[in-house]
């Protein structure tokens, strides 16, 4: 899973106006790690950009009639024209977007040799049941192993990314971002430089990413099919778990039905079609991908926070979990006293994703360590991985924050069972749970208060719990 290290953007890269990226239309990607978002293709046509609504989405659609053209030809497999789709089917890795799950990094995995063949397998299936609709690729997004919304992106990335780099070019005569040559397909290009990775640099507009490609649930389909009882009653079963977890066994059931007959596949492909098609909305930023870099810059200078004393001390254990004991009780004192509560709340009075709040810790530390130059590394993670936190001085000293919203059904779980593997993973016996209020809390802040006098009294230490009212809050004239 991917790890923030460093949380350079275009936007405090390059010392461009977030609002003038918003003016262009461009997604303020971090340079040194992927962000979450993805490139849809079934938003192409619906772009405003016309580099993208003309030539993007018609590269794409006549990528796949061909392919779907050669298949149809295909006698056997390795024949002429399965050799021919096969070539057209090489998406090889083209990172150079910084969107997807890149690791540590802003590369990505491409389609491996297996994945083609396995892709290519089902697809001729599909174009042996009548099937010709260049969409049957994306619905085999929702049932073929190692297809996610990631792939996707770079598969597409790939397919339009001369249409990206006009695009690129024409905003960039206004951004004037530092350029570079380099050696594309045997011919010299002339693209912005990704400083962190020395590769080519793409913009990608806003109106085409979303943080998933596919639907999440049946709200977001206007028109329900009714026919096909047992594909829809499979996906209507499976649907949330498939399109948040893509896993592998809830995919076989959906492909098994799907494949079933081409009445079956199309009903299918008309529920994709049928969503709206939806950008991510950067606004709202319900899931934390863009609101916490501005607070990079304005936490230290608004609230400055005194840590210099530490630039004196050996940075051992003791003194790095004292170092983030303090910025976790000023992260504290920020929400529930300062009104950095309401970077926990979305526009319409929901509580921001989980993922928003361990990004907002992280600009927190990463701001004040550095105003302060402390030689220390916090590191977070990009997506929904093991460690929420980490504050580290090397291999030895490492503090771990394990960060859960109220909201959220295991936060027994993850004080009891979660923090201790990661501890032990981390080869560490030091860390901080932080229990986020944003309402529904009932009795899990007494059932760890509970949980960690049981662990004391069995193992002499155990984990610190702080707790963190941000329930969204009157303004000070309204408070009684």
């Amino acid at each position: 899973m991917a790890k923030i290290l460093n949380p350079a953007t275009i936007s405090t890269e390059f010392s461009v106006s977030e609002k003038l990226l918003k003016e262009l239309d461009v997604v303020n990607v971090m340079l040194a790690t992927d962000t979450l978002l993805f490139i849809d293709p079934m938003l192409l046509i619906y772009s405003k950009h016309p580099e993208i609504h003309d030539h993007g989405a018609n590269e794409f659609k006549l990528r796949f009639e061909r392919i779907i053209k050669f298949l149809s030809l295909t006698k056997e497999k390795g024949d002429v024209a399965w050799r021919s789709a096969e070539k057209l089917f090489d998406f090889s890795e083209m990172s150079w977007t910084c969107l997807g799950y890149g690791g540590g990094s802003v590369r990505g995995s491409g389609f491996g040799p297996d994945l083609i063949a396995a892709s290519m397998d089902t697809a001729s299936q599909i174009v042996a049941l009548g099937v010709e609709d260049v969409d049957l690729f994306m619905v085999m997004a929702l049932f073929e192993k190692g297809i996610g919304p990631d792939r996707i992106s770079d598969m597409t990335t790939r397919i339009i990314w001369k249409s990206l780099r006009e695009f690129t070019i024409r905003v960039n005569a206004v951004l004037k971002l530092p350029t570079g040559i380099y050696k594309i397909e045997g011919k010299d290009v002339e693209m912005i430089k990704n400083p962190y990775s020395n590769d080519p640099l793409l913009l990608v507009p806003r109106d085409i990413v979303r943080d998933l490609p596919l639907a999440k649930d049946w709200s977001e389909i206007a028109h329900v099919v009714n026919q096909n009882d047992e594909l829809r009653d499979s996906i209507n079963a499976n649907i949330g778990e498939i399109w948040a977890t893509m896993t592998v066994a809830k995919k076989g059931a959906i492909k098994k039905a799907a494949l079933k007959d081409e009445e079956s596949f199309k009903i299918l492909l008309e529920m994709l079609r049928n969503m709206e098609p939806k950008p991510y909305d950067f606004e709202a930023d319900k899931n934390g991908e863009n609101f916490w870099i501005k607070l990079l810059e304005t936490i230290p200078n608004q609230f400055p926070f005194d840590l210099s004393k530490y630039k004196r001390q050996a940075l051992d254990l003791a003194t790095v979990e004292k170092i983030v004991r303090e910025i976790v009780i000023q992260f504290r004192d920020l929400i529930e006293n300062k009104g950095l509560w309401k970077e926990l709340w979305a526009e319409d009075d929901t509580p921001r994703k989980e993922k928003a709040s361990q990004r907002l810790l992280f600009a927190v530390a990463y701001s004040y360590c550095k105003a302060n130059d402390i030689d220390l590394t916090p590191e977070a993670d990009s997506g929904n991985g093991p460690v929420d936190f980490k504050l580290s001085k090397g291999a030895a000293s490492k503090v771990l924050v394990e960060i859960k919203l109220s909201t959220n059904s295991d936060v027994k779980h993850g004080y009891e069972k979660q923090l201790e593997i990661y501890k032990k993973a981390d080869d560490t016996n030091r860390a901080i749970f932080l229990l986020i209020d944003v309402g529904h809390m009932g009795r899990k802040h007494d059932e760890i208060i509970r949980l960690r006098a049981e662990f004391i009294e069995d193992h002499g230490r155990a984990s610190e719990i702080i707790y963190v009212d941000g329930r969204q809050k009157a303004s000070a004239s309204k408070r009684k």
